[in-house]
């Protein structure tokens, strides 16, 4: 199926190269013409398989059998790997001009939109639940924000390299625009007493996370539409910034209809 070779080391040693592993993942970036590189896992579904392989031959993507223990070292033991994984070119931040060229055509779209997360193991996990939980893409600000460093990228788990991350210089002017398009924009307040089911849209929607200390900054929280807080019911009052994210991109898509649970599963096994 590939050039057979058999790999010695732990680590790919490319410069500027990052992983992604599982069948979906490899797909979206030979998509994006960014691999340099595959391995296949030795013992690896051939017939799942056939498809992306056939892509990366096409593209002069070089394809190599790799043996299960070198391959199991080189991949996050927690990741669903598929046995496939590819090395990339490292999916950078995209100018603000760039986001109506990525919402264009999406049916009624989800936004993430961070404001003022700092740290990069944070920012990891909100890429990575915004892109399990099917985000069109991430908003972040120009200043005050982390960056899309090893760190995020490594929390990502994959993440970083699938869902566009948006560079904004005015987070509440872009917020403005948003809804000037018809996106209802809710924002995640502690204090807040308007349930899940208020805050919910069928239509575009914006869900905008504040910072890991003082919650949203003042303007962004006058320009939301509505502001929403997690029901807790234990003695703990408050989730870290990237676990409340998770929890109210899950709710929000579900209640929106927008998970898909049989397509997800044909994706992953």
């Amino acid at each position: 199926m590939s050039q057979p070779r058999r790999k010695q080391s732990k680590k790919h040693d490319a410069p500027g190269q990052v992983a992604i592993a599982g069948v979906h993942p490899v797909r979206v970036a030979l998509s994006q013409s960014r691999v340099s590189e595959i391995w296949i896992r030795d013992g690896a579904n051939e017939h799942r398989l056939r498809d992306l392989v056939a892509i990366a031959n096409s593209q002069g993507v070089r394809v190599i059998d790799v043996a299960s223990r070198d391959f199991d070292q080189a991949v996050a033991s927690d990741t669903n790997h598929q046995g496939v994984m590819a090395f990339t070119k490292p999916r950078e931040m995209e100018p603000e001009n760039a986001l109506p060229i990525l919402l264009d055509g999406l049916d009624n779209p989800l936004v993430l939109v961070l404001d003022g997360v700092t740290d990069p193991h944070n920012f990891g996990a909100c890429l990575r639940s915004a892109e399990a939980f099917g985000a069109a893409c991430v908003i972040v600000p120009k200043d005050n924000a982390a960056p899309l460093n090893q760190v995020a990228r490594k929390t990502s788990s994959g993440a970083s390299e699938l869902i566009p991350v948006v560079k904004v210089t005015n987070l509440a002017r872009c917020l403005r625009g948003l809804q000037q398009d018809g996106f209802w924009v809710v924002g995640a307040a502690g204090e807040s007493t308007v349930g899940l089911d208020e805050a919910s849209h069928n239509g575009p929607m914006a869900l905008v996370m504040g910072s890991e200390g003082s919650g949203l900054r003042r303007l962004t929280r006058e320009v939301c539409d509505a502001l929403v807080a997690i029901p807790m019911p234990g003695h703990i009052e408050s989730l870290n910034v990237s676990v409340a994210t998770g929890v109210l991109l899950y709710d929000l898509q579900n209640r929106r209809g927008a998970l898909h649970a049989s397509r997800a599963y044909e994706e992953r096994v």
